[in-house]
């Protein structure tokens, strides 16, 4: 059995003592909660495991959610393994943005498996609804990620169960399969009703928030997915703060992070790597930027930055004259003086139209890639 110590970022009571027999993949929303709490009701052993990324996740609530739920609650951060996702590409495409629904559903039950046989559980559950999304939640899709996640055997979809065949879960008797649903669809009547009879003291939104099926977002992820080599979780995380700005030139591509708020500023002087350099006025309140890899930036890429960047402080616009600016990389600092000025041209992002054009050729290719594979080329027919 693997040490819990092991497992990074992974949030946990050490007092626990009590071996949980199920996991359940717990999105703080409505379906995976009344999934655990059905499953409670059993008198069955749960634990709820919280994902955390970029992209998705709310490792601030997890303390919220114990307390209001009364649900053993852990967090675990798997955004490596989802950049590296991404990186690579899904092998099962986009959908309607940059979200790869039925490929996160299975980085993310490979997973919960490991932490399973980590702790000593018996099954892994979800809280699934045949037929709910389009993408990954229609009968062939859940059938599809059962068997790549490689969880056939250990998993359970408490909701939809009835509309599915029976599993290894429920035949061996660890679950009551006539205490399990067969809830299908997109409405959300028999959740809520459900919540109601529980007396949930608050009842979750549908689970959502992933950042990739949000247009605006998925722009900021899709520069650092084509621009930056071997893209970290850092980098996307980053992708979260202030303005995104970027500047091409034939052979290279610069990425400055412009704080909007003090708070962005907080979360971008946190965001500093190795290599980066930020920029602040050194007389005038304004914004902090991040240059990404700044310190290999050429001069007047540094300068437009900067003169980008104290456009939007709007007391040294009003200076009309040359602002000071501290440049800092690690532990070198010195000033430049710039005047201010909002180089649209040279830092923008391209339309989302754009992009979109570009995934959807991306898809078209990788669909041939895999009739080609699977059906051959035609030679002899």
């Amino acid at each position: 059995m693997q040490c819990l110590a092991s497992w990074p970022c992974l949030s946990y009571k050490r007092e626990m003592i009590v071996t949980p027999q199920i996991i359940v993949l717990f999105s703080g929303g409505l379906d995976s909660l009344l999934a655990a709490q059905l499953l409670q009701r059993q008198g069955l052993s749960v634990r709820c495991l919280h994902f955390v990324s970029p992209f998705f996740g709310s490792p601030d609530a997890v303390a919220h959610w114990r307390a209001l739920y009364g649900l053993d609650i852990v967090s675990m951060d798997i955004g490596k393994q989802f950049a590296t996702l991404l990186t690579r590409g899904p092998e099962h495409g986009f959908g309607k943005v940059l979200n790869p629904c039925v490929d996160c559903k299975i980085l993310q039950l490979r997973m919960a498996r490991q932490y399973m046989e980590a702790v000593g559980a018996q099954a892994v559950a979800t809280g699934e609804v045949l037929g709910q999304r389009p993408m990954s939640q229609r009968r062939d899709s859940l059938n599809l990620i059962m068997r790549e996640a490689g969880v056939a055997d250990i998993l359970l979809r408490p909701l939809c169960a009835l509309k599915l065949a029976p599993t290894p879960v429920e035949v061996c008797g660890l679950v009551d399969r006539s205490r399990l649903l067969g809830i299908w669809g997109r409405g959300r009547r028999e959740q809520l009703a459900l919540a109601q009879e529980y007396g949930l003291a608050e009842i979750p939104t549908p689970a959502g928030g992933c950042r990739l099926t949000e247009r605006e977002n998925a722009r900021r992820y899709w520069m650092v997915l084509t621009r930056v080599s071997h893209p970290s979780n850092a980098d996307f995380a980053l992708a979260n703060l202030g303005r995104q700005c970027w500047h091409e030139t034939e052979n290279a591509h610069y990425w400055l992070s412009v704080g909007r708020n003090s708070e962005d500023n907080n979360n971008l002087a946190a965001a500093v790597r190795p290599g980066d350099v930020t920029l602040e006025l050194r007389d005038i309140p304004g914004p902090l930027a991040l240059a990404r890899h700044g310190a290999t930036w050429p001069e007047d890429v540094l300068s437009s930055a900067a003169a980008h960047a104290v456009s939007y402080a709007p007391k040294a616009v009003a200076t009309g004259a040359p602002v000071a600016v501290r440049v800092r990389c690690q532990e070198t600092l010195r000033e430049v003086c710039v005047l201010p000025q909002r180089c649209g041209q040279a830092w923008g992002e391209p339309a989302w139209d754009a992009i979109k054009l570009l995934l959807r050729a991306e898809a078209r290719e990788r669909q041939a890639a895999q009739d080609v594979a699977r059906h051959g080329s035609g030679a002899g027919h």
